[in-house]
């Protein structure tokens, strides 16, 4: 797929309406950082990724993306359906019994796009490396994607992924930080200050860019310009301001709304802010 700017708004628009209804369906999940993360991952499944969506796990002669990050699985779900990986319908059952769409990504569901569980956080990047460096070997061409969160560069493995990437020229590798500023117990700045980002990547080796995330225009700029930098030595990482809650008035400035799923009230006003544009499961 390859879609326009405004088409990729539409589609962002009706994932996050798929977010807030799936939350709220089962009174469970993480809408904050899942509605300020729909537009940068509508615009790589939409435009950027060259990706099969007849799903092989080895994702040969493909590019790759692993979330991180795992608890925004609303908006990763929401975009694989809505990609045509899974039928829309199947994300009526996200966090209940018997379920494909657990709030974690898991494996053994096999629920196509999926290729790692994730959530405990810290470790998706080194599995973008491994997969990057099994690209290498085979001499794929495809890249390797991944997201993380601010609140996740606390984890030290992240850390030593960052070490390795460089030194071993790991430059088939996007990683984007989601810099939303929040975490579940509040602020990184109080939690745990995470200081001057793009000079600590910058001394570790990798390329850096910045990216307004909540900006489709300069997402889909960004992530062109980041695809252009490839194969050059260096692995390429984004750093992508976004606003926690970012298309609901009342779940953006605030860390409430990471991990708290709103009631028949609330969604009514969610949905009053967000259009339907392709149709709700």
């Amino acid at each position: 797929m390859n879609l326009k700017i405004e088409e990729l708004n539409q589609v962002a628009s009706q994932v996050r309406r798929d977010i807030v209804r799936m939350v709220h369906g089962c009174q469970s999940g993480h809408p904050g950082g899942s509605l300020g993360c729909a537009d940068f991952l509508v615009a790589l499944y939409f435009h950027v990724l060259q990706h099969h969506t007849k799903f092989n796990m080895d994702g040969n002669n493909e590019d790759l993306f692993f979330l991180s990050n795992g608890h925004i699985s609303p908006v990763w779900y929401s975009v694989l359906a809505r990609s045509g990986y899974f039928d829309a319908s199947e994300l009526a059952s996200f966090r209940k019994l018997n379920s494909r769409l657990q709030g974690h990504p898991t494996t053994h569901e096999h629920l196509p796009g999926v290729r790692i569980a994730s959530g405990s956080l810290g470790q998706g990047m080194s599995v973008a490396i491994g997969a990057a460096l099994t690209k290498k070997l085979n001499q794929d061409d495809g890249l390797v994607f991944s997201l993380h969160g601010d609140g996740e560069l606390q984890e030290g493995q992240i850390w030593e992924a960052a070490m390795y990437a460089p030194h071993n020229k790991v430059d088939n590798l996007i990683s984007t930080i989601d810099v939303n500023g929040q975490q579940i117990d509040g602020s990184t700045e109080n939690v745990l200050s995470l200081g001057n980002l793009r000079a600590k990547w910058e001394a570790f080796g990798w390329d850096v860019l910045t990216m307004n995330g909540n900006d489709m225009t300069d997402v889909v700029r960004v992530l062109e310009l980041a695809k252009s930098k490839t194969n050059k030595g260096k692995p390429i990482l984004i750093l992508m301001e976004t606003m926690m809650g970012n298309g609901v008035d009342f779940m953006m400035h605030t860390h409430k709304w990471h991990g708290t799923a709103p009631n028949d009230e609330q969604l009514a006003i969610a949905l009053t802010q967000l259009h339907e544009t392709i149709g709700d499961y």
